[in-house]
């Protein structure tokens, strides 16, 4: 058997114990009297160790059940806060530290505060989250309990990541919202989960389909394959396939409506329930990306109703035995309702389950 490499712990048998260089790698991180680059060396260790690599599994019971010949479903309740938000988190937590801030501030309606307030705390920065005060987390005692600072402001999302911007600039916080500098970043964060479908199927399935609401996981993953299709890697580019609640997305709408550019959505016109609010939104921050991944690989976008998602979410706790939020059906519920359902036959099709319950 291998040594363990220099530094590396290991336990009586001589075996490298994991969770003992974990705890060891996130002292040395929040000791600020370490350089940078040992911190900065630590936190990529504790990333590398915790996020992505999430499960990609064959639905067969589904396939039976929906008439897809081959359906995977990408699981990305396995990372650790339960979605796949923790990409982007600990990515941007990372620059946080390089570039020399003390803290984070951003916006949420629940699972993207839980993960920043997970990574921050890993990175040793201070976690200002902001929450509308009329949406339904549960989640942000989870938050507090990681050391976060929750913010509740009055009105809706949009207006909670300004609050958030305009703290962030105040305070000198590095601006963890959608829509800032950090853009690229995110969509290189999301570009992973393309790498990891390919390191699995070893080519570009016919199609991915993805819950949208910002339309950054979208457009991120859609770089990814992008990114592999030019190298050659894969032979194909996949359809990007995007779903959202009915008529309460921008992206969504501009498609459906063959619409230049996203446009917002009147504010007004937004009703959030307990299934749709992690997809909701009147302004989608990353929408005119995620609108041309649709139109640049022939895929597309459907408006779906809660009760399909509720009805995707019993099928998969009742066929495949898989617990997951309602939302996080959307992008299947899009597959399924292919505008040309002959799409659908004698291929491979991956869905993104953004989250667990």
């Amino acid at each position: 058997m291998e040594e363990p490499k220099e530094g590396a712990l290991a336990n009586g048998a001589g075996h490298y114990n994991l969770q003992a260089e974990l705890q060891q790698q996130y002292g040395l991180l929040l000791d600020k009297s370490q350089r940078l680059e040992d911190r900065l060396e630590a936190f990529d260790f504790i990333t590398d160790s915790e996020i992505g690599d999430t499960p990609l599994l064959r639905a067969r019971n589904l396939e039976r059940e929906l008439g897809f010949r081959q359906i995977y479903l990408k699981l990305e309740g396995g990372n650790p806060t339960g979605t796949q938000k923790d990409r982007i988190a600990f990515a941007q937590c990372a620059d946080a530290l390089r570039r020399g801030f003390d803290g984070i501030s951003l916006a949420t309606c629940g699972n993207y505060g839980v993960a920043c307030a997970l990574a921050a705390k890993y990175a040793g920065l201070e976690c200002h989250i902001f929450i509308p005060a009329a949406y339904h987390t549960r989640r942000g005692g989870e938050m507090e309990k990681m050391g976060a600072k929750v913010i509740t402001v009055e009105g809706d999302y949009e207006g909670a990541v300004e609050a958030s911007q305009n703290y962030a600039g105040k305070m000198g916080l590095y601006d963890a919202n959608p829509g800032s500098d950090n853009t690229s970043l995110q969509l290189k964060a999301y570009g992973e989960i393309a790498y990891e479908i390919y390191d699995e199927l070893r080519d570009a399935p016919r199609a991915v389909a993805i819950p949208v609401s910002n339309g950054t996981v979208v457009a991120g993953i859609y770089k990814g394959f992008l990114s592999l299709f030019r190298r050659g890697k894969t032979s194909r580019m996949p359809l990007i396939v995007a779903g959202s609640s009915a008529r309460k997305n921008p992206i969504v709408q501009a498609f459906l409506h063959d619409k230049e550019a996203c446009e917002d959505l009147e504010p007004g016109s937004i009703r959030e329930t307990e299934i749709n609010e992690p997809l909701i939104n009147w302004h989608s921050f990353d929408g005119d990306l995620a609108l041309n991944a649709l139109r640049a690989t022939g895929g597309w976008a459907s408006d779906v109703t809660d009760r399909s998602m509720l009805r995707l979410a019993r099928i998969l706790k009742e066929k495949e035995g898989l617990n997951v939020l309602p939302a996080a059906t959307a992008g299947l519920a899009a597959l399924a309702a292919a505008p040309d359902q002959e799409v659908l036959q004698n291929d491979r099709f991956v869905a993104i389950l953004t989250s667990r319950k």
